[in-house]
């Protein structure tokens, strides 16, 4: 972590040795064990932090991809929809003109019912 090598930490306990004295040596060397523990801990939640956040970041940009594909696809769908149903309605409309067609081709012409024709001659009596 502070990359220090085994000759170094034989100089730092000698001097450590020296001005603490082997009496409170000990309980010194524990203290700097409990706090270099928390340090470790600190570092590692810290770390773990971290990545969780980028992790998160990670999460919301896939989630805005996912949805994003989603509408399009939707949209994509509900384009390909209303192309459909407005050929399905020419071809419905189509058709329908058609067989009116056919049917007022087939049909029997009207003939209005005779009238008798007026004479200029009033009838004879």
């Amino acid at each position: 972590m502070f990359d220090i090598g085994f000759t170094e930490l034989m100089l730092i306990a000698l001097v450590g040795l020296i001005v603490i004295g082997p009496e409170r040596m000990p309980k010194v060397a524990r203290t700097v064990g409990h706090l270099l523990g928390r340090l470790q801990r600190y570092v590692s939640d810290v770390k773990s932090d971290i990545n969780r956040e980028m992790q998160l970041e990670e999460l919301k940009k896939l989630q805005t991809q996912v949805v994003d594909q989603a509408r399009d696809m939707e949209r994509q769908v509900n384009d390909q929809m209303n192309t459909v149903e407005t050929q399905l309605n020419q071809s419905i409309l189509t058709s329908a003109e058609n067989k009116v067609d056919e049917s007022i081709e087939a049909a029997t012409p009207y003939s209005p019912p005779a009238s008798p024709v007026p004479s200029n001659n009033p009838p004879a009596a």
